[in-house]
């Protein structure tokens, strides 16, 4: 039996597992990213978890076919991090070299959010299908893009960050220091400054009820749960979401067409009040062509572990 491993390297926390032959993971676990520790330090906790991890299954680590890694930034050539998001790190350092130097197992990367999509596509809610376009969308949004069996990275490793397409002329700010792209209206911050903006002229609802008036507190799930209750000032916040989510996946659609639509990442926890919203509003923005035949758009189904599968089929 051979085995490949799994590591989700996030800005807090990284998941490690270990994926066997069949595509099942026998052995998981979470440690502390720690990366104000510097980048050696950290690399080498991740190997000390990995052969722990292979110790409790009774693995040697000859059987390791490699590993793969999911990192926070642009990655070119499944080896150099352009830049890491919220690390402390130095830019263009090649991790696959380095990681592979600590444990001499062949080391591939790719960015967080296309091993998300990777994993889906393989393991998930788009297994079987030739193409998908995951979307994760929390505080920002992040996407991958699975055609033909494998990841379009870009040029410099940037592709896919579909967040950052520009629905809105000079809208409202991003993150990123742009303005009008599809993160600062359709993710978790977007629908959460929107309710904001709103709750300070309409206190008559059952989302500031909720709040005790502390409106500055308000998260997404606040927004769907009250929308689940009937408050229709919070359906119509639903609304607002569902309506730039419809534009930015129709964007998509256009230009991909792909099979299958994955969305991941809280605010797809919402469920269906927000994905029948979508569905029908997306006619508006689509081409007919995209949405006939079998398209589909489902919520994954991997949840905290297509990471891990996703960085695992980077090796192989």
């Amino acid at each position: 039996m051979k085995y490949t491993v799994g590591v989700d390297i996030g800005g807090t926390n990284t998941k490690i597992g270990i994926v066997d032959e069949e595509g099942k993971i026998i052995q998981k676990e979470i440690i502390k990213t720690l990366s104000i520790e510097g980048v050696e330090n950290t690399l080498k906790r991740i190997w000390d978890k990995i052969q722990e991890l292979l110790d409790k299954s009774k693995i040697d680590s000859t059987e390791v076919l490699g590993v793969g890694m999911g990192i926070p930034g642009p990655v070119k050539n499944k080896e150099i991090v352009g830049f890491f998001a919220n690390f402390p790190w130095e830019k263009n350092i090649n991790i696959a070299k380095l990681f592979k130097e600590i444990s001499g197992k062949e080391t591939k990367l790719e960015n967080d959010v296309n091993v998300i999509a990777l994993g889906e596509a393989k393991y998930g809610a788009g297994k079987g299908f030739l193409s998908s376009v995951t979307i994760a969308i929390g505080t920002g949004i992040g996407g991958g893009i699975f055609v033909d069996g494998k990841i379009i990275s870009g040029f410099n490793g940037a592709g896919g960050e579909v967040g950052h397409m520009k629905l809105v002329k000079d809208g409202l700010l991003c993150g990123c220091g742009q303005k009008g792209c599809f993160e600062a209206y359709a993710s978790a911050t977007g629908i959460e400054r929107e309710a904001i903006s709103r709750l300070k002229v309409n206190k008559k609802n059952k989302l500031y009820e909720k709040l005790e008036g502390n409106i500055e507190k308000v998260e997404a799930k606040d927004i769907f749960d009250c929308a689940k209750e009937g408050d229709l000032f919070s359906i119509d916040i639903v609304d607002y979401e569902a309506e730039y989510l419809a534009m930015g996946i129709g964007n998509i659609l256009n230009i991909i067409n792909p099979e299958k639509i994955i969305l991941a990442g809280g605010v797809s926890l919402a469920g269906d009040i927000l994905l029948d919203r979508v569905k029908e509003k997306l006619k508006k923005y689509a081409m007919g062509v995209t949405l006939e035949e079998n398209f589909s758009i489902e919520i994954g189904i991997l949840g905290n572990d297509a990471g891990i599968y996703g960085a695992s089929a980077l090796i192989g």
